[in-house]
């Protein structure tokens, strides 16, 4: 029997928190090897663990795993949360792709500069506003199923939820002109698995704040590479 999905990453959210919500939305538990240091980080590269030199990593299946999308993909595939079919997977994949859009605009909103902060927070509002909520909100309208495609659980409705709080956490009335979408986020969020994710002292981490920050700015070398 394959031990549980074991995940390299720093002890905060970045492009690994996205991995975490959706192994948790698909009932499966797992393990977390932070990098609490650069030493870190290039241990796991010296001694070949990371193809292309980067985290995230998860190790699953008997696999290195890394690049965000590649590990997503056989997670939703291996679970049932990619559609029943080919077409119903093009259509999952253009929703995650643009949740992913306005997932990384928000996870970059702590890096700002202080004089930026409040044009990327006016830039996040806009586009969630007007750029991608409006389509969730028409599609879940339009055909009045609970879930995104195929009137099934996905990783589209994983991933769309998983943003929405974020972007909540930005501005906490966000979704007020929204009702399909407030009745959809409290709807997936009461999925067992998820509600448990959603729960204090799960593997959910808090937003990137100024404590965590310069220690993931040195793990990870930003402004140096």
């Amino acid at each position: 029997m394959a031990g549980k999905p074991k995940l390299y990453y720093f002890n905060g959210r970045g492009r690994m928190e996205t991995i975490r919500w959706l192994l948790a939305a698909a009932g499966v538990e797992f393990e977390e090897q932070f990098c609490e240091t650069r030493e870190d980080l290039l241990k796991l590269r010296q001694d070949g663990y990371l193809l292309f030199q980067q985290v995230p990593m998860v190790e699953i299946d008997g696999m290195k795993m890394v690049q965000t999308r590649a590990i997503l993909n056989y997670i939703a595939g291996k679970h049932s949360l990619y559609g029943k079919d080919l077409k119903e997977r093009a259509l999952i994949d253009m929703y995650v792709e643009a949740t992913m859009d306005l997932n990384e605009i928000i996870m970059h909103h702590p890096l700002q500069p202080p004089e930026a902060k409040a044009k990327h927070l006016a830039s996040i509002i806009e586009k969630a506003t007007t750029r991608y909520f409006p389509v969730y909100e028409k599609a879940l309208k339009d055909h009045g199923q609970d879930f995104l495609v195929g009137n099934r659980f996905s990783r589209a409705d994983v991933q769309l939820l998983e943003t929405i709080l974020m972007a909540e956490e930005c501005k906490p009335d966000i979704l007020s002109k929204f009702p399909v979408l407030q009745a959809f986020k409290a709807r997936i969020s009461n999925i067992p698995t998820i509600k448990k994710f959603l729960q204090p002292g799960s593997q959910k981490k808090p937003p990137l704040d100024a404590k965590l920050l310069p220690k993931v700015m040195s793990i990870f070398n930003i402004g140096n590479e």
